[in-house]
């Protein structure tokens, strides 16, 4: 195996794992702040079939850097050679890297507050702090980010397939919970929501030219 494949197979399963070990940290760490969980446990039909997409995206994600352009004939786990250049190496490495530290930048602006799942008898504070400011579920931007460099690191179509594949479970995921608060903080959440964007910040809006 050349230097430069091992290091993109490494770099993308070691953000995987880091990834994952850092939210099984996070949900202990609240856990014991709490003393109770934070909601790991999905509650209802439809939480429970988020929980499956977003299972099969950990598994694809560990699991495609020992897998990627092994199986002969194999259309997902193909590497593209024509996106196996230092450019997108660099890109890999940069776009994993922010992501997680971003991610970092989400558990400490969310802290004690930070939840896997809803659970509707509990009212919560509302969040507004750090990348919180500008976007709604800064931390499901963040997730897309590093999957963005997995692709750049394994160009194939299951990096594609699990980007998308995550692309639906987060919007999904991000409408239930936008539903929860505003249930909870009513108009507050309205406010809120206007002036944010859902993943990344909202953009200006275009005033209007004067008559």
């Amino acid at each position: 195996m050349e230097t430069e494949e091992f290091w993109r197979r490494g770099i993308a399963f070691g953000s995987g794992f880091i990834y994952w070990t850092g939210v099984w940290v996070q949900a202990k760490r609240v856990r014991r702040h709490i003393g109770k969980s934070p909601n790991v446990k999905p509650r209802g039909t439809k939480e429970k079939l988020l929980w499956v997409g977003w299972l099969i995206v950990v598994l694809a994600w560990l699991s495609q850097p020992w897998i990627a352009g092994s199986v002969a004939n194999s259309p997902f786990l193909r590497l593209n050679p024509s996106l196996q250049n230092p450019a997108t190496l660099v890109l890999g490495i940069t776009l994993t890297v922010a992501g997680y530290a971003g991610t970092l930048w989400c558990y400490a602006a969310m802290g004690d507050r930070w939840r896997m799942g809803i659970n509707r008898q509990e009212k919560t504070t509302l969040v507004s702090r750090g990348p919180y400011r500008f976007a709604r579920h800064p931390i499901y931007f963040f997730q897309i980010i590093m999957l963005g460099g997995v692709a750049s690191l394994l160009p194939t179509l299951l990096s594609l397939a699990i980007l998308v594949l995550h692309l639906v479970c987060a919007h999904v995921k991000a409408r239930d919970e936008e539903n929860y608060l505003l249930s909870v903080h009513g108009q507050d959440y309205r406010d809120y929501a206007s002036r944010t964007g859902r993943f990344w910040p909202r953009m200006a809006r275009k005033t209007r030219r004067a008559r």
